[in-house]
């Protein structure tokens, strides 16, 4: 009865102190595909993806309903940094859900004006600079942007209910809302009680941020960092919630003797959790609830704990067990996004053959598809064709033969004997094709009760294989996982000297996943052995289940912009880079790195082996 009595209480007096109408709400997650549409139509950086902000005590004054009910405290206020445009989880501060819908549109175009990047102007001018010229840009804006102050404007406290300092502030802000570009700057402060201003939902950032730079040191922890393991609650969060955090020094928890006891001193479970981000497999399902309740995460690195780099020690192979290194290495160079500049040398690849792959036959289970893909693809196989008119060949060429008699009857002299012949020419196809698969260690996750991804993809490489057997196409596949930058592994399945045979075969067979997804770099190496063909079309196709990462700096916006690079670097040697994807969320991210023409995704992994030589098929088709 009592909860019930709550209940009934909050509901009332949260509805009665206004600023939050869950009626009228709006979830990011319901529209973050347009904004990331609108965001890169408007010219904003095609890199930036678009994730939830983090929620934030801003301190502001509020009113005594609002006190009342405990509700107004925390905002989460649009940011722009070198990773993601991040916005609220949910919008839901207008009582109208066209107005809240209309906010993360504005919010989408207001992002992508370079003015919300000048961090050496005070936030007021800088977020007033870019308003002016995203309406300047699209005036089209106007009759939203108006509605939208008008309705922020009602929801605020009025400047007659405001110390003098804090009503000094508040006016210069509804001014600059209703008439951006002619306020200079806010009013300073007076009193050490006097408040921030209240937030601007119609506006980036908070007084005081400083740019992200994206100069975080490798391996350091994120300032906004995502809940391990789920847990969430609530549709606004779908997984992608972030949180405020700041680095603290790891506690010294050596010292078990307490001479002084205070219970207020003793660190409970949801304020210090000892996690082991890369290797955790079963993360504690409590603590993303109880971070969404902390205003800030501590991050701290503990040096002390070893279990991380023991495992991945033991996922090293021996060298009696490992692929056998073709050489000392390959340099390769890595693009760095936030340098603008190609760092030569960068990377280490190491070619790897499989040592202990003996020859095998085809599996049972394949025999049948493989029978059926080679019939329909030998109908792409070199033909030989019939050229008329030629000075000698094996048969006559009895058109021209009439028409020669005809002239000659005619008086026409001037023709003679040459072209009464048919010869037969090989007509080849002038086209060869490498696979690259992607081997790392997220492929070994099931997709059925008895296939995992790396099995799916074995399969679609021998299908592959035996396909373009048949078809007489040139083709190499390869694969490829990493340990950082000093370890990128290629793994030489089949070269393109090699016919496909038994030997390949065990290759495939012999195949592991394991490691990290450094894709520049392959993509690198398989461009300029692509690159060595003479045959006109080159086809590089690209296998793989998710982002590039690796355990250093590429596990973020840094991966995806070199993967980016390299594919631009394959495209200018006159190559054809195409991906094909098992990951659902893939036309999140794919369409910056491979254009909105050059992958493919496909939901259901198990149709990966029947698709990929039909989709070669259709990419070969020759006009």
């Amino acid at each position: 009865m009592e909860e019930w009595v709550g209940g009934l209480w909050h509901r009332f007096i949260t509805r009665r102190a206004g600023g939050h109408y869950p009626e009228a709400a709006v979830a990011l997650g319901e529209v973050d595909k347009t904004l990331g549409i609108l965001f890169r139509a408007f010219g904003g950086d095609g890199g930036l993806t678009v994730s939830a902000a983090a929620l934030e005590n801003h301190g502001a004054r509020r009113t005594w309903l609002k006190r009342l009910a405990g509700s107004g405290e925390r905002t989460a206020p649009a940011r722009r940094d070198g990773e993601a445009l991040r916005l609220p989880p949910e919008i839901a501060c207008f009582p109208l859900r066209e107005h809240n819908r209309d906010l993360y549109l504005w919010l989408a175009g207001l992002a992508a004006s370079p003015h919300t990047e000048d961090f050496s102007q005070p936030w007021i001018v800088r977020n007033q600079r870019a308003t002016v010229d995203t309406l300047a840009r699209y005036p089209g804006l106007r009759p939203r942007y108006e509605a939208l102050v008008a309705a922020c404007l009602a929801e605020r406290i009025a400047p007659a209910d405001l110390p003098a300092d804090e009503a000094a502030q508040e006016a210069a802000l509804r001014q600059a809302l209703a008439d951006p570009g002619t306020v200079v700057g806010l009013p300073p402060l007076t009193s050490r009680q006097s408040r921030p201003p209240q937030p601007v939902p119609l506006w980036l950032g908070w007084p005081g941020d400083t740019p992200d730079d994206g100069s975080r040191p490798p391996g350091a922890p994120s300032d906004a960092l995502p809940p391990e393991g789920g847990g969430g609650h609530g549709k606004a969060d779908d997984g992608k919630r972030r949180h405020k955090a700041e680095r603290e020094e790891a506690p010294d928890n050596e010292n078990s003797l307490m001479l002084c006891f205070r219970a207020e001193s003793l660190l409970s479970w949801a304020e210090y959790v000892k996690v082991n981000r890369p290797t955790d497999d079963e993360p504690d399902p409590q603590a993303a609830q109880a971070a969404n309740d902390m205003d800030q995460l501590s991050v701290a690195q503990d040096g002390q704990t070893t279990a991380g780099r023991v495992r991945f020690d033991l996922d090293l192979p021996s060298a009696a067990e490992d692929d056998a290194p073709l050489g000392p290495g390959i340099p390769l160079p890595e693009w760095d996004y936030r340098k603008n500049a190609l760092l030569p040398g960068h990377v280490r690849l190491q070619p790897l053959l499989a040592a202990n792959a003996a020859p095998a036959p085809l599996p049972e289970s394949l025999v049948r598809p493989a029978k059926k893909l080679r019939q329909q693809f030998a109908a792409l196989a070199p033909q030989r064709r019939w050229l008329k008119q030629q000075p000698d060949g094996p048969e006559l060429d009895v058109d021209a033969c009439v028409r020669w008699q005809a002239d000659r009857r005619a008086g026409h002299t001037g023709s003679g004997r040459d072209g009464l012949y048919l010869a037969q020419v090989p007509q080849a196809r002038e086209l060869a094709c490498l696979l690259l698969a992607d081997l790392s260690l997220s492929t070994d996750a099931w997709v059925s009760d008895s296939q995992r991804i790396v099995d799916v993809i074995r399969d679609g490489l021998m299908l592959f294989a035996e396909a373009l057997s048949g078809s007489g196409d040139a083709f190499g596949i390869y694969g490829f996982s990493s340990l950082k930058r000093g370890n990128v592994r290629f793994h030489v399945l089949k070269d393109f000297a090699e016919p496909y045979g038994p030997i390949p075969r065990g290759r495939l067979l012999a195949i592991k996943p394991g490691y990290y997804t450094r894709m520049g770099a392959a993509i690198r190496q398989s461009a300029n052995i692509l690159a060595e063909r003479r045959e006109k079309q080159r086809l590089l196709l690209i296998i793989t289940d998710g982002k590039p990462n690796d355990l250093d700096v590429y596990d973020s916006r840094y991966g995806l912009e070199d993967t980016r690079a390299a594919v631009f670097e394959a495209r200018r040697l006159g190559l054809q880079p195409f991906c094909v994807t098992v990951d659902r969320e893939g036309a999140d991210y794919l369409p910056h790195l491979f254009g909105p023409a050059g992958y493919t995704v496909i939901r259901n992994p198990d149709d990966l082996p029947r698709r990929l030589p039909l989709l070669y098929a259709q990419l070969t088709r020759q006009p």
